[in-house]
């Protein structure tokens, strides 16, 4: 059994918070948690298909290009070689689930910077 108090837990970017409730190399699973007006790195992964699960508050996923505003209780699918960037451009922390089939371990390219 896991749950959030007992998961490994670990920082990324800009104050976010992951906790690992199930980490194989063949299937990831993490709770996710981003403070208000924060983002991750555009990036993409050559093997991992990811979903992305909104728990509470509100996600924005930029996928190809393209903006998708997910709510508590929407997901969205992320390809392989597609590449993307979950923000938090709310006032409120959003929290969510990321199932990552396989692990993204070593899998993550990130993108350049863009001005």
């Amino acid at each position: 059994m896991i749950d959030k108090a007992t998961a490994e837990h670990y920082q990324w970017g800009d104050q976010c918070d992951g906790w690992y409730l199930l980490k194989r190399q063949d299937l990831l699973i993490i709770h996710e948690q981003m403070p208000a007006n924060t983002a991750e790195r555009r990036h993409y992964h050559e093997q991992s298909r990811q979903f992305f699960f909104v728990l509470s508050g509100e996600l924005v996923m930029e996928l190809a290009g393209e903006m998708h505003r997910l709510q508590a209780q929407q997901g969205l699918e992320i390809p392989p070689n597609v590449p993307h960037q979950a923000r938090n451009a709310s006032p409120q922390a959003v929290e969510f689930l990321v199932i990552s089939h396989p692990s993204t371990r070593g899998d993550r390219h990130d993108l350049p910077v863009s001005t």
